[in-house]
């Protein structure tokens, strides 16, 4: 492919440092600012200058990419597609041979560093310890011993198995733990034993954390049920940073309140922003980041070398990175 002047339209939202960047970085092309949201997330509710783009780089309307007769490559600005997992726009992108990528390498580090954190946190019983200092300051010694565990003796399943749940198994390798991952299509890992996810519900009894990193569909909505929550092992944690949605947050919240579930780590929640006054903030032993996993200090940067990346790529006609179709 030749490096022709090509319509580039985004709606990320960067500051001035990555915005120059861009700018410098496709001046051979035609670059189309449009309005950016207030999150990675946001999603542009229409703009006919779409019409006019080759390449889009962002959180397009999912319509304007259908009625599109120029589009050529399409990269979100974010790990998760639910928005455009419609069975007409895989059928408009396969007619038109348009290329999708997601930016699963921006933020599957993140990530994963923070489901380990988490892990870490609870096995090392951090947050009880801190909770006493907010409270009444005892020292609390022989029961916060006596609750700690080892990841290396420990079991963990993580349900959902892509890009995020492949290097969180990376970096619980050298802890020694047993590890499970679970996958639409499963495919061999080094080290993991990758099942279907038909086969959750009978590994769920062995489990003593479990962790969601599913996407949002209609397959996965509510997946972690009040069935879900019984099979699992009296005393499991629940971990959930992939989608607030496929979490039934009422069948958590008796998991936890029973004391079937000894904790849950939520990264997402149904809705968000989560209310001041929903349950899940007032159930002990619930413990809530707000969407922020996979956010760091150079996040807007990296989404833009990244796209910068596969920009050369496209140009090239190499392989794109990220590719989901």
């Amino acid at each position: 492919m030749n490096r022709n002047s090509t319509v580039i339209w985004t709606n990320v939202r960067l500051a001035e440092p990555e915005l120059d960047l861009l700018r410098a970085e496709t001046k051979n092309h035609q670059l189309i600012l449009a309005d950016a949201g207030p999150h990675v997330l946001a999603e542009n509710k229409g703009d006919p200058q779409i019409a006019a783009a080759e390449v889009v780089f962002g959180q397009p309307n999912a319509d304007d990419l259908l009625n599109s007769e120029n589009l050529r490559w399409l990269h979100v600005s974010s790990a998760g597609y639910t928005r455009y997992d419609r069975l007409e726009l895989w059928e408009h992108f396969s007619a038109k041979e348009i290329a999708f990528t997601n930016s699963s390498s921006v933020f599957s580090e993140p990530c994963a560093e923070h489901a380990l954190a988490v892990l870490l946190a609870h096995t090392r019983q951090l947050y009880p310890s801190y909770l006493d200092q907010l409270k009444d300051r005892e020292w609390q010694q022989n029961p916060r011993r006596a609750a700690s565990s080892l990841l290396s003796q420990q079991t963990v399943l993580i349900v959902g198995f892509g890009s995020i749940g492949q290097r969180l198994a990376e970096f619980l390798k050298p802890f020694g733990s047993t590890v499970f991952g679970f996958r639409r299509r499963p495919r061999p890992t080094p080290g993991v034993t990758v099942l279907a996810l038909e086969e959750l519900a009978a590994t769920l009894p062995a489990a003593d954390h479990v962790l969601n990193f599913l996407p949002e569909n209609s397959d996965t909505n509510r997946f972690f049920d009040q069935a879900q929550f019984s099979r699992c092992k009296p005393g499991a944690c629940y971990y959930s940073l992939g989608r607030g949605t496929t979490t039934d947050q009422t069948a958590l919240i008796d998991a936890l309140k029973s004391g079937h579930l000894e904790a849950a780590y939520l990264d997402v929640t149904d809705p968000e922003p989560l209310p001041a006054d929903h349950p899940l903030w007032f159930v002990r032993n619930c413990y809530i980041t707000p969407h922020s996993s996979g956010g760091h200090y150079h996040e807007s940067l990296r989404l833009t070398k990244h796209f910068l990346t596969n920009l050369r790529r496209f140009e090239n006609g190499e392989p794109l990175i990220d590719r989901v179709v």
